[in-house]
């Protein structure tokens, strides 16, 4: 069904999909499910939860409200990873379906979301709609770790986290996309556990599938509140673009290519015991990301600036060094 206008009338006739992969999500979950549901108006939206083995409680709470929202579905993700995630629920339950909405447990979301998504993928003729991302964070840290996200030290002006909008692009954090567009290219590739969503992209696009950036709504993401979490996070979001790289031959921007020369020379300035200016290249990094940290503080006031360096050379340094480790072919050990 194609559908190019957005009145009510034409609104109330869009099917909608909407899965939230989960896992452990006890604490985010209800709160959730009830602004969802709050969101719903007068469109057919189906709600499944994915939850892809959740020790805390999550898959009781979500079954504990059934009975109050009404076609909301819990389903088991055996699988674990996000992907797998909604390729299990356009499988089951996207026959009948127009559109389908991604939806992140960890995030927010403003109250007229997913209508402005609809809105938004009627009135652009769009297979699909990505958005912006706007991190904040409560503790220290994770305050710190969305000052960097936020920045161009952080992001390296990438869109969907820089604020732009109202334009077709080749990528963005995924919200919407059309069951059609999703399963003629075969969804999610379910090898891959981060970067899912570009490597997506990559082939929408080749298959002449048009994405649209709206700048009408956004999504407010929660970063890692530890260091080690931020590593790991970013630590595996190289794999993953490293992987997709290596899948469609394809070579990295030059806003990524920048950060991978990280981990090669911080790991070249163990020879300054030998060699002093083996050093050198470490230091300029280092330095030039304190100095913005410190240009944040001063410049726009922000006392998270200084730690905010911090937050991004985790980031860097484990983006890289996760790139490098799989495209030489050293893979995370697996547990049983």
């Amino acid at each position: 069904m194609v559908l190019r206008s957005h009145s009510n009338a034409q609104m109330s006739e869009i099917r909608t999909l909407l899965v939230i992969p989960c896992l452990n999500e006890a604490a985010t979950i209800a709160p959730l499910l009830h602004k969802l549901n709050g969101q719903r108006g007068d469109t057919d939206m189906l709600i499944v939860v994915a939850d892809g083995g959740s020790q805390d409680g999550t898959p009781d709470i979500v079954q504990d409200l059934i009975p109050e929202i009404r076609d909301l579905v819990l389903i088991g993700n055996r699988k674990r990873i996000q992907s797998a995630a909604i390729n299990l629920a356009v499988d089951r339950f996207g026959e009948d379906r127009d559109f389908l909405i991604r939806i992140d447990a960890h995030g927010d979301y403003p109250d007229d979301y997913c209508r402005t998504l609809l809105q938004e993928a009627v009135e652009m003729d769009a297979d699909s709609v990505v958005v912006g991302m706007e991190t904040i964070g409560f503790g220290t840290f994770q305050k710190a770790t969305a000052v960097a996200q936020n920045s161009k030290l952080g992001n390296g002006g990438s869109k969907h986290r820089a604020g732009g909008g109202g334009e077709w692009v080749d990528h963005g954090h995924h919200a919407l996309m059309r069951i059609s567009a999703f399963r003629a290219v075969g969804g999610y590739d379910e090898s891959f556990s981060h970067n899912e969503d570009a490597e997506l992209d990559f082939r929408l696009r080749a298959d002449a599938f048009r994405i649209w950036m709206t700048g009408k709504t956004y999504m407010t993401y929660y970063p890692r509140s530890t260091a080690s979490a931020l590593f790991r996070q970013y630590l595996a979001y190289g794999r993953g673009r490293a992987k997709n790289l290596v899948k469609h031959r394809t070579i990295p921007k030059l806003r990524q290519a920048i950060p991978l020369a990280v981990a090669p020379v911080v790991v070249a300035a163990l020879l300054a015991l030998l060699y002093w200016w083996a050093a050198v290249p470490m230091v300029v990094w280092a330095a030039a990301c304190i100095g913005y940290g410190f240009w944040l503080a001063v410049g726009q006031k922000n006392p998270y600036g200084p730690l905010a360096s911090l937050s991004a050379m985790i980031m860097h340094f484990a983006w890289s060094a996760g790139f490098w480790l799989e495209l030489i072919g050293i893979r995370p050990r697996r547990i049983a």
